[in-house]
């Protein structure tokens, strides 16, 4: 593996599990130091135990304790997210808040911290995990979907303002990813549709993949260091499917 993050310090929340762990691994594997940023300390710990990282066990709901942040991270991958499944009339308003408050506002939050130490050092990269829903709808989503439209948009604003100080900020949108966030949301959708869970995957998740299988969380990770890396440069304010053929449509 190419040493071509030495030198770098990255940050990946909700970097314990799923796509944030395989990123950590990613960066790590090819030279960052990275901290990684989870609810859960003792599987943060853990990580960080396997690569040579830094756990940093936060709750990104606290948007106070982010407003006084100061990071020195080069590379911020803002990852932590949930879902939840609900037709707009019964959506819980304080759902839809936890939300947009831990996808939109703390990615917000953490980028604000960052940029001060990216722009003095004339280098910084911002990736944004986003999603297909980041470009398209689905019932039931609401929250979500509202969410990572609005991480697209503050991804590209970043871009525009961080482009003469050296930093890019981009979106990497995965279709249905292999992780815990998806798996529990068969049960979720089977009920909502009224089918049974054995059919969601190519009944509902699948059906608009002209490729049929689940993304691997490897696979978003090796565009997460690209797009860290120098390579990567010119690539910025940029939204990058990985949805197997979804958006297509």
């Amino acid at each position: 593996m190419e040493s071509s993050l030495n030198g770098r310090k990255a940050l990946v929340t909700g970097g314990a599990g799923g796509i944030g762990a395989a990123s950590v691994r990613a960066l790590a594997a090819r030279g960052a130091k990275v901290t990684i940023a989870d609810v859960d300390e003792a599987a943060a710990s853990a990580l960080a135990n396997e690569v040579g990282g830094t756990p940093w066990a936060i709750d990104l709901l606290d948007v106070e304790a982010l407003q006084a942040l100061s990071l020195d991270c080069d590379i911020l991958v803002n990852n932590a997210g949930i879902q939840r499944i609900s037709p707009i009339e019964d959506f819980d308003p304080a759902d839809f808040r936890r939300i947009i408050t831990l996808m939109l506002e703390a990615p917000f939050l953490l980028i604000r911290s960052a940029l001060p130490h990216m722009y003095a050092n004339g280098f910084g990269r911002v990736i944004n995990l986003s999603s297909v829903h980041g470009l398209r709808a689905s019932p039931f989503k609401s929250a979500y979907v509202s969410a990572k439209h609005g991480l697209e948009g503050l991804s590209k604003v970043t871009a525009l303002e961080g482009g003469a100080h050296g930093v890019t900020s981009n979106c990497i949108n995965p279709g249905y990813v292999r992780t815990p966030l998806v798996e529990t949301q068969i049960a979720d959708q089977a009920k909502v549709h009224g089918i049974p869970e054995s059919e969601v995957l190519a009944k509902i998740m699948l059906t608009e993949s002209a490729i049929k299988r689940l993304v691997e969380p490897e696979e978003v990770a090796s565009l997460v260091a690209w797009l860290a890396s120098d390579d990567a440069g010119m690539v910025t304010g940029a939204s990058y499917t990985m949805d197997g053929g979804w958006s297509a449509r």
